[in-house]
């Protein structure tokens, strides 16, 4: 059995994607992956650092290419989402212009170019949202995921949405999942089709999703589990992985 190899371009300041990631896809039945990182700069989630660090991506990318990946996760989704509607369909594209240049093949996929995929995927149209970031910032992700999708977006009707007001990303790291819980009890869930309990790859929340979907009764997922659906989807690979809730075929929560 071979070994798909990951490339993952992270903010500097991020632990949480390195660990859930890989805990995600080590579950897989029929394969095996390795993770090889290239990290940008940033340490606070505002508009200026998001910007400063996009800007870059490209070393990312071309220290990535030399490890020879398979598929290639830029695994930050507010830094997209802030760039506006179709930002992630802009960026995987320039990206994966850049790897073929330099001779690679991998795939591209992209943290918020997932979650927009794993939204279409469970045929939500109406989701629920808990987030770290300050406002300004949250409601950037809201405006995105509204859009339309022939405008760039996803096209759901967010309903209801909390934003837990972290703006240093080394502090979002360390939200304990009790206050992520808290936040995501005081959401009016009513009619409405998922729940992004994190809507980062910075917070944890992996051990929070099977027990969230047994509480709630309705699909919960996060970044992480999205940008898993999204590599393995990308790989060919079947996105199915053991408690990691119903977008990763594990149904068993909902009594399906």
């Amino acid at each position: 059995m071979g070994i798909h190899r990951v490339g993952l371009v992270v903010p500097s300041s991020n632990v949480t994607v390195e660990t859930e990631l890989p805990a995600l896809l080590g579950r897989h039945e029929h394969a095996r992956f390795s993770f090889h990182s290239s990290r940008m700069r940033m340490r606070a989630v505002s508009a200026a650092e998001l910007a400063a660090m996009n800007a870059q991506r490209e070393r990312c990318v071309l220290e990535l290419g030399d490890a020879g990946p398979d598929v290639l996760l830029y695994a930050c989704l507010v830094a997209l989402m802030a760039g506006g509607p179709g930002e992630h369909t802009r960026v995987e594209s320039l990206v994966a212009e850049q790897l073929s240049t330099g001779g690679s093949q991998a795939l591209v996929r992209s943290s918020a170019g997932a979650l927009v995929e794993a939204l279409q995927e469970l045929q939500a149209r109406r989701v629920a949202l808990v987030m770290p970031y300050l406002t300004p910032l949250a409601e950037q992700v809201v405006e995105y995921l509204r859009t339309p999708v022939a405008e760039g977006g996803a096209g759901v009707e967010v309903a209801d949405w909390r934003s837990l007001g972290v703006g240093d990303n080394a502090e979002v790291g360390c939200i304990p999942g009790a206050r992520i819980m808290r936040a995501a009890r005081s959401l009016d869930l009513r009619d409405v089709d998922a729940l992004v309990l994190s809507c980062c790859v910075q917070m944890p929340s992996l051990d929070l999703i099977a027990a969230a979907e047994e509480e709630f009764g309705l699909p919960v997922l996060s970044a992480a589990t999205a940008g898993a659906f999204g590599v393995l989807r990308a790989l060919g690979l079947a996105p199915v992985l053991p408690r990691a809730g119903s977008l990763l075929g594990s149904r068993a929560s909902l009594h399906a």
